[in-house]
């Protein structure tokens, strides 16, 4: 679904002085429409937390990074621009939120960042060196915040989605490196070690050490 907004339409296709729209949520929020934008103190990856999270997994020269229910792209354009020497996926059912990530990829000038709009069960993980997962499965329990009305929601989907990455996770090899937001310890599967943890714990850092 494109958006209509006009002071949207209006931005640079290429914007000068790019790291500014870094500098703050506030400020990257702002190249979101207003709808997009509403939604981020629940639902989008603070800048700030991207930038730790993108700096664990970006961890050699040429490293695929795939995060897993991308949104608007908040954490893949993040990552992208401050490792420019690694590549950002992002997976994402909803069309609108891929078409934004899209558009704001292009208004930022990056080149290392791919959106895809799919389901996460048609998605191969071997195509990908390490995870960032901020708990994009939450919404299918009951009585959660929803992004929006676009998708069927159910505890059944959310068990299969969980039960889906942990065993694709799982089937990684050595040296995988994982970050979960807002996740608990027990959704990273056997083998994944705790290398650390900051904000207030929220914020978590996994390599699996073994196969």
């Amino acid at each position: 679904m494109k958006n209509t907004d006009p002071a949207w339409q209006q931005l640079s296709p290429v914007l000068s002085g790019t790291d500014s729209w870094f500098r703050s949520d506030e400020a990257f929020n702002s190249l979101y429409p207003p709808y997009i934008k509403e939604l981020a103190p629940l639902h989008w990856t603070p800048v700030e937390v991207a930038k730790k999270a993108a700096m664990f997994l970006a961890a050699s020269p040429g490293d695929k990074i795939l995060d897993i229910g991308s949104g608007p792209g908040k954490f893949c354009l993040t990552g992208a621009y401050h490792h420019p020497e690694a590549s950002f996926y992002g997976i994402e059912q909803r069309n609108d939120l891929v078409y934004c990530a899209a558009i704001t990829k292009e208004m930022l000038g990056l080149n290392n960042v791919t959106f895809l709009n799919g389901n996460l069960l048609h998605l191969d993980f071997s195509q990908f060196d390490h995870f960032y997962f901020f708990n994009s499965f939450y919404e299918n329990l009951p009585g959660t915040d929803k992004i929006d009305d676009q998708l069927t929601y159910s505890r059944h989907l959310y068990d299969q989605y969980n039960r889906f990455l942990y065993d694709q996770l799982e089937k990684m090899p050595a040296g995988t490196r994982l970050v979960t937001y807002h996740n608990s310890d027990e959704e990273a599967p056997g083998g994944y070690q705790l290398a650390a943890s900051t904000n207030g714990h929220l914020l978590k850092y996994w390599i699996k050490a073994s196969h």
